[in-house]
């Protein structure tokens, strides 16, 4: 049984070895029919009024017609049995073909401008992008 474990141990040391240590987060790139997806969570403050949650989702829906790197765009509320969303009521999907048009994105003024409309309504934010495959 030591014997067994000894190379199991071995084995995964050499794996993690043979690791590129220039690896980063965004391993999968871009493919021939893949998109970036820029996926965003927002937990509401409990001060947020149902106004105010229409005005961000309206806001964030019309940076599509305003910043055209932003390649499709849908978004819709939790509404997931399990109980795990840990208050984070709305996902937003904002797809890019490529990280250049993400990198202008981010910094572009509308972008700013939504992020600042936001602030006072948010509780919290998730974001995380990813490769589809």
């Amino acid at each position: 049984m030591l014997v067994v474990l000894g190379l199991a141990s071995i084995s995964f040391a050499t794996l993690k070895m043979e690791k590129q240590p220039d690896q980063t987060k965004t391993e999968l790139k871009n493919t021939k029919n893949s998109v970036l997806r820029h996926v965003v969570l927002f937990k509401f403050n409990e001060e947020a009024s149902a106004e105010q949650l229409k005005s961000i989702e309206e806001a964030f829906g019309a940076l599509q017609g305003k910043i055209p790197q932003i390649l499709d765009f849908e978004w819709g509320l939790n509404n997931s049995p399990e109980g795990l969303d840990k208050g984070f009521t709305h996902c937003f999907f904002v797809s890019f073909k490529n990280e250049e048009d993400r990198a202008i994105y981010l910094p572009h003024p509308d972008h700013k401008e939504f992020v600042s409309l936001i602030g006072p309504s948010v509780d919290d934010v998730l974001v995380v992008d990813y490769w589809t495959n």
